[in-house]
């Protein structure tokens, strides 16, 4: 994954948590849905934190992999253009 990859999914899911949270918080303080309504709405926004979370574990693994693999690399060695 390349760098800017990564920090664009990281970005993405700092957003996510962002909007997500407060959503979640101004749920909670809201006195005009039903219990069932927010129960709903709160679940899928934890499923969308979930997501989120689940992203950066991945970028977080590929950047980690792609930079130990450039450590076992031959300084010399040339990569391919597919790469």
């Amino acid at each position: 994954m390349t760098r800017r990859a990564g920090i664009f999914l990281r970005a993405f899911a700092g957003w996510t948590v962002f909007v997500w949270a407060i959503f979640i918080r101004n749920m909670a303080k809201d006195h005009t849905h039903s219990a069932g309504f927010k129960a709903v709405h709160i679940g899928l926004a934890v499923i969308s934190l979930a997501f989120a979370v689940g992203c950066l574990v991945v970028v977080s693994r590929a950047r980690r992999q792609s930079g130990a693999a450039a450590l076992r690399s031959d300084p010399g060695e040339r990569v391919p253009a597919g790469r």
